[in-house]
């Protein structure tokens, strides 16, 4: 596993979008470069910098196609809140990204269950994901994969937590009667099944779930923790996240990475 520890969120974000676009620019193959996504206020300062760099013609999203991490069960695409016009409203209308090209899980899906089988599906059509970008929560949940989600589980449905279902209520005016109790996800094994995963930590809140990550066990109490199983792991962190974590491992990750730099 790889840990980058930048001072802030905003240097997090500017080192994220470069690797990403470093990755687009450097696909040489016929197919089309595959990457995942995700949603939440993790990504969002690499979802500008990407499209900058594509305003600026210095990366193009013709040849990408991309899969969202997940979608709400029950909110339609033009739900303010859904993932589907986050996902626009944030990154999508603001690159040169086909609309075909495009793949976010259907929330309003008659048979959610056969929805999330085509979804594999898809993504296997492509030969794989090349690079997961994701975030985690406070609790260590990949993707909408809570605690105690199979390492191994594949795209499906997911009933929330209570502690996701609060967090998430600041979306919605902090009611959380407005939540949606259930979301389709892709499981913890779709995201390690990506050639390269590359994850977003930041802020004092999340300085648990880092070390968990880093740190601690492989446990399906931690679901982030299956990176420790992934031969091509990153993750990008700011210092705000760094807080629980050993001083000789802190001091390790920023030796290695210096040593990468020079």
């Amino acid at each position: 596993m790889r840990v980058v520890i930048q001072d802030n969120y905003e240097k997090m974000c500017k080192w994220a979008a470069d690797y990403i676009a470093a990755k687009i620019n450097a696909h040489k193959e016929d197919r089309p470069f595959v990457l995942g996504l995700p949603t939440g206020s993790s990504p969002i300062g690499v979802y500008k910098e990407l499209a900058r760099k594509n305003a600026a013609g210095e990366i193009t999203f013709k040849n990408v196609v991309t899969f969202n991490m997940d979608e709400y069960l029950g909110l339609p695409r033009e739900h303010d809140q859904s993932y589907w016009y986050f996902m626009h409203d944030n990154f999508f209308d603001h690159i040169d990204i086909p609309a075909e090209n495009v793949n976010i899980l259907n929330g309003m899906a008659e048979d959610p269950v056969a929805e999330c089988a085509r979804y594999e599906a898809k993504i296997a059509s492509y030969g794989g994901i090349d690079l997961f970008l994701g975030g985690i929560g406070v609790d260590g949940h990949l993707a909408f994969n809570e605690p105690f989600t199979s390492l191994g589980s594949r795209t499906g449905v997911r009933d929330l937590t209570s502690d996701t279902i609060i967090v998430n209520s600041r979306f919605f005016g902090y009611d959380t009667s407005k939540v949606p109790t259930q979301a389709l996800s892709v499981g913890v094994g779709t995201v390690t099944d990506a050639k390269e995963v590359l994850i977003l930590i930041s802020g004092h809140n999340k300085a648990r779930a880092l070390a968990a990550s880093v740190e601690g066990g492989v446990s399906q109490k931690w679901t982030c923790s299956a990176l420790q199983l992934h031969p091509a792991a990153i993750i990008a962190c700011d210092e705000a996240a760094c807080g629980e974590l050993t001083v000789d491992t802190y001091k390790y990750f920023l030796d290695i990475e210096k040593k990468e730099r020079l």
